[in-house]
């Protein structure tokens, strides 16, 4: 009977270690993410600031800057059209 519980203790700690495995996984591929996602927020403020310049950075923070002005567009839009005369 023990030989029957000793294999289950067995496959649960393995388990458990096979979970434990994917939560660092998941952890270091968040961290990573994060990490790149600064490396993009502090490249851009580079670019905003001049202190950098290379073609594919300046095109991909235009972009930006264009999705920006587009973010900004409709609320202007609407606040304009909310304060007209009727």
């Amino acid at each position: 009977m023990s030989s029957f519980f000793d294999k289950a203790k067995a496959v649960a700690g393995s388990a458990a270690a096979k979970a434990k495995e994917g939560v660092e996984e998941v952890q270091e591929k968040r961290e990573r993410s994060q990490l790149i996602s600064q490396l993009g927020k502090d490249a851009f403020d580079l670019i905003e600031k001049g202190e950098i310049d290379h073609p594919t950075l300046t095109a991909t923070a235009a972009k930006i800057k264009e999705l920006d002005a587009e973010d900004q567009e409709p609320a202007s839009a609407a606040g304009a059209a909310s304060t007209g005369s009727p």
